[in-house]
């Protein structure tokens, strides 16, 4: 199966980390699920910075709600990674994120993958609106 080509001019906005040591697995290299972790904390970090997003107090709260990720290649501790983010798709309630993760500096990913949020009113759960603020930031991240 050949690799899709996921580049760095492919994102529009880019999160900074760097890998931490237990992130490795006995394979030596970050362990896949580890992958997710960046995903969201790239995405929780935008949305608490650009949007505005309370995840303590806020009335409202996104949960995931479907994921995935294609590996291409792998990374390991002590790595500097940036995570590339864009809006695939908007809609009401909803925000469908797509990823990326390069080594720094590097222009073809290492991992791509995409993960939805239905946003809910916090006290009963049920999906609500996305509050302006939240909207106008998402939609800064909307591909072409």
């Amino acid at each position: 199966m050949s690799q899709p080509e996921h580049l760095r001019s492919d994102y529009i906005h880019f999160q900074a980390i760097t890998t931490r040591g237990y992130d490795n697995d006995l394979y030596g290299q970050v362990n896949n699920v580890v992958y997710y972790d960046y995903f969201d904390s790239a995405v929780n970090t935008y949305l608490m910075e650009i949007g505005g997003l309370d995840i303590h107090d806020g009335a409202v709260a996104g949960f995931v709600v479907n994921s995935v990720c294609d590996y291409f290649t792998s990374i390991a501790f002590p790595e500097r990674i940036e995570v590339g983010l864009r809006v695939g798709a908007l809609g009401n309630s909803w925000v469908q994120y797509e990823l990326a993760i390069f080594k720094a500096g590097e222009e073809q990913a290492c991992a791509a993958g995409r993960f939805a949020h239905v946003f809910v009113e916090r006290a009963s759960n049920r999906s609500v609106s996305i509050p302006e603020t939240l909207r106008q930031a998402l939609a800064r991240l909307l591909r072409d």
